[in-house]
């Protein structure tokens, strides 16, 4: 494993984080190895008998993994070489290009710890899909549901792994209505490539039940669904002609710069591309 430590950056912060939050400690759960990472790590280290550096090396991932063993669990989920070779001759990609893309997405892997499939919820989508469906989003948003039901885009909410199906649960359950539990979940992004829920029906699936169930069975499913929305908003021509820069401002929006997405997917493509060669 990886050696971790404050302000590290890397999809095994996930992990790690993933596993002290399932012990008892309360981070947000991203790549990113902020302060609260740093206490939780210093406080397990201490009450494990380790030396207290917040330094997540061999003997603190070897504490760490022999305490959480559902970390082995659910390792049939996993995409294999097959599926991407097939995705890669099916859409007429090279293979380079879909294990770029495959990397750049997963962040670790499409399954929390728990099975799950990996979600993020946004309220400012639910408020939308709420008004789609003729229902007034502002009288539901009050001190204990502002978390979840907002106007604008925030991401001073997100709290990343499992406590993203506990947001989830609370807009779903906001009314006892079909429209609260379909809006939810449609504002919700599903999996490995995190497919946002309302495009379940442009996809091709015969509702927002059938496609969330096919996102908690496997990455195979996962990767179905990419290919799905790569064919559907025409997306597969820029990656057959290694557009990155038109592909990613297509896939992500304006934002992409910010994150470098295409530079990134550039430098990927590359150390895929020269593996193959060899």
């Amino acid at each position: 494993m990886k050696v971790l430590k404050y302000k590290s950056s890397d999809p095994a912060v996930y992990l790690l984080e993933q596993i002290l939050f399932k012990l008892g400690y309360s981070i947000y759960i991203s790549n990113y190895f902020g302060k609260d990472t740093d206490n939780a790590v210093k406080d397990f280290q201490q009450k494990n008998d380790l030396v207290v550096d917040g330094i997540v090396g061999v003997k603190t991932w070897s504490k760490l993994l022999s305490i959480e063993r559902e970390l082995f669990n659910n390792t049939d989920k996993l995409l294999s070489e097959k599926d991407l070779i097939n995705f890669a001759q099916k859409f007429e990609i090279e293979l380079a290009t879909v294990k770029a893309i495959n990397e750049i997405e997963s962040n670790g892997k499409g399954f929390l710890l728990s099975g799950k499939a990996k979600i993020l919820f946004e309220g400012h989508v639910f408020w939308r899909e709420l008004v789609k469906r003729d229902i007034d989003p502002a009288p539901y948003v009050n001190e204990n549901t502002k978390h979840v039901l907002y106007k604008k885009w925030t991401k001073k909410y997100y709290v990343g792994g499992e406590g993203e199906y506990n947001r989830l649960r609370i807009a779903a359950t906001l009314e006892a209505n079909a429209a609260f539990y379909e809006s939810a979940h449609a504002a919700t992004s599903w999996g490995t490539f995190q497919i946002m829920g309302y495009h379940y029906k442009s996809l091709g699936y015969p509702s927002i039940t059938a496609f969330v169930e096919a996102m908690q069975t496997h990455e195979r499913e996962h990767l179905k669904a990419f290919g799905k929305f790569l064919e559907v908003n025409n997306l597969i021509g820029y990656l057959k002609n290694h557009q990155w820069e038109a592909f990613s401002r297509a896939y992500n929006g304006p934002s992409f710069k910010r994150n470098q997405y295409d530079k990134q997917l550039k430098l990927l493509y590359f150390k895929y591309k020269n593996i193959n060669l060899r």
